[in-house]
């Protein structure tokens, strides 16, 4: 969620975090800022708004040299989005300035306990907590004084630290909220991902849990729970900045939706080989996937919705009980899991925090985890016991659509793999699967071509106050995603429903011009939502369908429709998905949004 960046080194600071601040835009904030290390002592320079606004303040604030410095972009959680609960925070002495990514549950009692040893405090933040513990527990050893407050928090933080008194350095640390470190010629970075430090360095090194790490101009060297000196192994980027540039797009959502027959085929080819599907970081036995009663695939979101594709596919191919449960609901729910139990994690950024606390519950029980996630390295990479790497690469736009359709193609690949280990697919059923899926990237590629036609529907209905989305089985679950689109970017009210639920309430609100988008590409289906097509047709509705090349019985009953490529029913959503990404697109941009970075939005929900 929200953005951090450091540096230390002989450089001036301000363009360096500047430059990563803006790279980490696409995690969606509401206000911004950077402390600096001066010889007069740590300066603040913060404002609500975007970075623009704090440039402006920088420009106006006369001297804003300094080597080692910190910035944040803030996504509101403790307080309205101002000027005061932008962060850094300074403390109550202005000895200490801190930048926090997470939430720190117990900082009422913190607070109350300081406030009765006379601090005061300015804004409505838990983060001013923590710069005002640290100046409460100062030891004059800020690595040592961290460490003490950092014992004292619980809940989930990123922090990044600097002390008046401690020139040069900045110490990190971090609990549940994802932080890395980069070295470069002239110092040592930290950020909360990969795009801040992409333009200084390819390499960089993943904090563990409760680990911390102190940065100068010489390097960067870390410590373990105990303070003990730990040596780490760098991660490799291999992307280079391009991928995370605009390249001649307007939108980074429109460069990642024209990027998705690539990533496909990546996503695909890498995990075929010989004729069969192959995970390298899957190490599940025969015997341990016969032995499998219950799969729960967890998620949050858009991934929530590819594994709901992914239960049913799963179901058809493996022949296995699949479930879907929301993350931020399933340790409430009193799922019943045992050692046979697969619980399949998905996430893009690996760092969602209902995910991860939903993974280490599932681990707690006994579970057999694998996780799904696209960027390595990530908490939940490393936490889970089996891991499927997508090959989405980096995804900047909130609004995920890329990265959906790997996580889309993960789940087909899967339920072949379990199809394979429990006998139930033969020689040529998976051969045939496997031709089908090595066909989904060109296919997707034909698909682009329909940007000017979805624009053309955007264009009819932009002005939509309601937009419904039916369909059934896995049209359902497409239909929920590109509802999701809608409401994202556009903030249209949109709503997906399964049709054969219409007639149970939900029709109600239909009117007459309501726009009613039928996804009628699962064939099996077709002619049921033909007939919840005409339901709602009678209520007035206008309705857009879209099924697959060569449907005569809906183009009879629909009022416009779109084709797409003929494929097998259990890979449609990967069909469906791509002109529905275009359609919120348009619809977005004609009503004037801010495509990239919606209002109240995050890329990564790194809070509960």
């Amino acid at each position: 969620m929200c953005g951090i960046v450091g540096y230390a080194g002989s450089e001036q600071a301000v363009p360096i975090l500047m430059g990563g601040l803006a790279k980490l835009e696409y995690r969606g904030y509401d206000s911004a800022g950077v402390a600096l290390q001066q010889d007069c002592g740590l300066t603040v320079i913060k404002s609500k708004g975007r970075l623009a606004e704090l440039r402006r303040q920088l420009e106006t604030a006369g001297d804003t040299r300094g080597t080692v410095g910190l910035g944040h972009t803030r996504w509101a959680t403790h307080g309205e989005p101002s000027d005061l609960n932008a962060h850094p925070h300074l403390s109550q002495d202005a000895r200490f300035a801190v930048v926090h990514n997470g939430i720190i549950e117990n900082y009422i009692e913190l607070k109350q306990m300081l406030l009765e040893k006379g601090y005061t405090f300015q804004s409505q933040t838990d983060t001013e907590v923590i710069v005002n513990l640290l100046a409460y527990y100062d030891t004059g050893d800020l690595l040592d004084t961290v460490l003490k407050v950092r014992n004292k928090l619980g809940g989930s933080y990123a922090l990044g630290v600097l002390s008046a008194a401690a020139p040069g350095q900045i110490v990190a640390v971090r609990k549940d909220s994802p932080l890395i470190v980069g070295l470069c010629k002239s110092g040592a970075l930290m950020a909360s991902d990969i795009p801040a430090l992409i333009a200084h360095t390819r390499d960089y090194y993943e904090l563990s849990e409760r680990e911390a790490a102190v940065l100068t101009k010489d390097g960067a060297r870390f410590y373990n729970v105990n303070r003990e000196p730990v040596s780490k192994t760098p991660y490799h980027v291999d992307w280079d900045i391009d991928a995370a540039s605009l390249g001649g797009y307007e939108h980074f959502m429109m460069k990642e939706i024209m990027e998705q027959p690539r990533v496909l085929r990546d996503t695909i080819s890498s995990k075929i080989h010989d004729g069969e599907v192959v995970f390298p970081d899957v190490s599940l036995t025969r015997a341990q996937v016969e032995a499998i009663d219950r799969l729960y695939i967890v998620a949050c979101g858009s991934a929530a919705h590819a594994g709901m594709v992914g239960k049913h596919v799963i179901r058809r191919v493996a022949g296995l009980s699949a479930e879907v449960e929301l993350a931020s609901e399933f340790r409430y729910q009193e799922p019943l899991l045992t050692d046979r139990s697969l619980v399949v994690i998905i996430s893009q950024s690996g760092e969602t925090a209902d995910s991860l606390a939903a993974l280490r519950y599932a681990r707690e029980k006994g579970a057999k985890t694998l996780a799904v996630v696209n960027v390595l390295g990530s908490s939940i990479a490393r936490s889970a016991e089996h891991v499927i790497y997508t090959n989405a690469g980096p995804e900047i736009a909130v609004a995920t659509t890329k990265a959906y359709s790997c996580q889309l193609a993960v789940m087909y690949l899967l339920a072949v793999y379990l199809g394979r280990a429990l006998g139930r697919l033969s020689d040529e059923d998976n051969a045939s699967l496997l031709k089908e899926l090595q066909a989904l990237p060109d296919k997707a590629d034909a698909l682009l071509g329909c940007k000017e036609t979805m624009q053309y529907y955007a264009a009819q209905y932009y002005g939509a106050k309601d937009i419904f989305l039916i369909g059934r089985n896995l049209d359902y679950a497409a239909a929920l995603e590109a509802s999701l689109k809608l409401k994202e970017i556009s903030y249209i009210h949109s709503e997906a429903y399964a049709a054969g639920e219409l007639k149970h309430g939900p029709i109600a609100l239909l009117e007459r011009g309501t726009l009613v988008v039928a996804l009628a590409a699962t064939v099996s289906m077709a002619d049921k939502l033909r007939s919840n097509i005409l339901e709602v047709k009678a209520r007035g509705a206008e309705v857009l369908a879209l099924a697959q090349e060569g449907d005569e019985k809906i183009k009879t009953v629909a009022d416009a429709l779109f084709e797409v490529p003929r494929t097998p029913d259990i890979f449609t959503p990967s069909m469906t998905i791509i002109p529905m990404q275009f359609f919120a697109y348009y619809v977005a941009a004609m009503r004037g949004m801010d495509i990239d970075k919606p209002r109240n939005l995050a890329k990564s929900v790194t809070v509960e």
